[in-house]
């Protein structure tokens, strides 16, 4: 794989990743790495005609997670090559099909395209998780429902939670407190009993209107191989559970 690291930090990480990837998978683009300051996006990846670009802030780029995240970013370059649908499926579109004719808050309508990422996540991270040990991922994902669940409004911090953001979204927390047990549970990785499952529920317990196992249930079930027709109902009932059919927190009114 040609990968090209634009920036002065150590490229051991990514080479780490590409060398773990590259024993069962292979990208036909070059990838570029360019590193940016700015530590609030954390990582992202873009598609062209002849390359692939993963952005990275300087500060995730020198974290312990700069092989894992890698190594998700090149699992969504070999999704989006092997045109999966989870990668070609026009979220935009799905949405409109979801949410044709509904009024739906523009918090919701943000919240939307991030269930839609999840989605895309579960499909790359089936990659990811094969090639590469869980427990830095494990231990992410507990970290940052921790950091969400104490920053959500009338939830008491715990004695091991640091209240981050105060604009914490319990309804979209629930969200990704289901995608988080989905994905784990889908490799057979959350022991019994893990705080996962009370950080989960906490969340559920924060956002009346979410229906926790549902959603679970919905990132956990998806086919390995959907047909471009199944994936993007999967997409539309989804989006419709979450912005129109869960509830609506007292005070607030739709768009």
């Amino acid at each position: 794989m040609d990968l090209r690291v634009q920036g002065t930090v150590p490229a051991d990480p990514f080479l780490s990743a590409v060398d773990l990837f590259e024993t069962e998978y292979e990208l036909d683009l070059p990838v570029e790495v360019h590193v940016r300051d700015d530590p609030d996006e954390r990582i992202w990846t873009a598609h062209y005609d002849d390359y692939h670009t993963l952005n990275i802030s300087r500060q995730a780029a020198t974290s312990a997670m700069a092989r894992e995240l890698t190594l998700h970013e090149l699992s969504h370059m070999a999704r989006y090559e092997e045109e999966h649908p989870s990668h070609t499926q026009s979220t935009e579109e799905a949405l409109y099909l979801a949410l044709a004719g509904k009024s739906v808050e523009r918090r919701k309508l943000t919240h939307c395209y991030q269930i839609a990422n999840h989605m895309k996540d579960i499909y790359a991270d089936d990659i990811t998780l094969s090639l590469a040990p869980a427990e830095k991922l494990l231990y992410f994902l507990e970290s940052q429902l921790a950091a969400a669940v104490a920053g959500t409004p009338g939830s008491p911090p715990g004695p091991n939670f640091e209240r981050i953001s105060p604009a914490s979204d319990p309804e979209i927390t629930a969200v990704n407190a289901a995608f988080a047990l989905a994905l784990l549970e889908r490799h057979d990785l959350l022991p019994d009993g893990h705080r996962l499952y009370d950080l989960a529920h906490a969340a559920a317990d924060d956002a009346p209107g979410v229906d926790l196992g549902e959603f679970k249930r919905r990132f956990r079930s998806l086919t390995e191989n959907p047909t471009e027709s199944d994936y993007r109902k999967a997409l539309v009932d989804v989006t419709r559970a979450y912005a129109v059919d869960s509830g609506t927190r007292p005070g607030q009114a739709a768009d």
